[in-house]
């Protein structure tokens, strides 16, 4: 049989065991996580320069469209000022003769008005005299 100080030195013996079992097990989950994470970074690395590549391309897309869209807004811009000038070439060309005209045929409406008007007291004062002096009808 076992005396105290051996099966406390076995007992010793099994935890060391166990205790060195549960670190390797660690340690090899650690390796492989640690190789994982190393061909992680290498394939990111691998895809890092086309994908660097692609968006240096695509900005520089965008630029050129931006450039573009400057040019037609200052052409826009332009175009504007010039339908801006047409139309006041337009209002003062077309304004002038044409305020003139409605001046005068408001002015011819009017006198004539004014003829027709007269005309029809003339000849309404003629009946009130007519019918004053008995000279009209009954």
């Amino acid at each position: 049989m076992l005396t105290g100080g051996q099966l406390a030195g076995l007992i010793v013996a099994v935890f060391w065991a166990v205790l060195v079992t549960f670190i390797a097990l660690t340690l090899l989950r650690l390796a492989r996580l640690l190789r994982e994470a190393s061909e992680v970074v290498r394939d990111f690395g691998e895809q890092a320069g086309p994908l660097l590549d692609d968006m240096t391309r695509t900005v520089r897309r965008a630029n050129e469209q931006l450039g573009r869209t400057d040019v037609i807004t200052k052409q826009v811009a332009g175009v504007t000022q010039n339908v801006s000038a047409v139309t006041t070439v337009m209002s003062s060309v077309m304004g002038g003769p044409l305020v003139k005209a409605a001046a005068f045929s408001y002015g011819v409406r009017k006198a004539l008005a004014n003829r027709d008007d007269g005309a029809r007291r003339e000849s309404g004062e003629r009946a009130l005299q007519a019918r004053s002096s008995g000279r009209g009808r009954r």
